[in-house]
């Protein structure tokens, strides 16, 4: 998120699934997310940056 300068809004607004500032900011935290959340994540970030992510580029645990 920091690369592209987006902050927890631009995620939820351009995502199709229910995500909310709270899931986003958790994790740019850096707090344990579980899997389903993940996913959701990495879809609104690759819609947002128009780039292909996976989850080992986004979380490291």
């Amino acid at each position: 998120m920091a690369e592209h300068g987006f902050k927890p809004h631009n995620l939820v607004s351009s995502s199709t699934e229910q995500i909310t500032h709270k899931m986003v900011s958790r994790a740019a935290k850096g707090r344990r997310l579980n899997l389903k959340i993940q996913y959701r994540l990495l879809n609104a970030l690759n819609k947002a940056a128009n780039k292909q992510y996976t989850l080992k580029d986004l979380f490291n645990y």
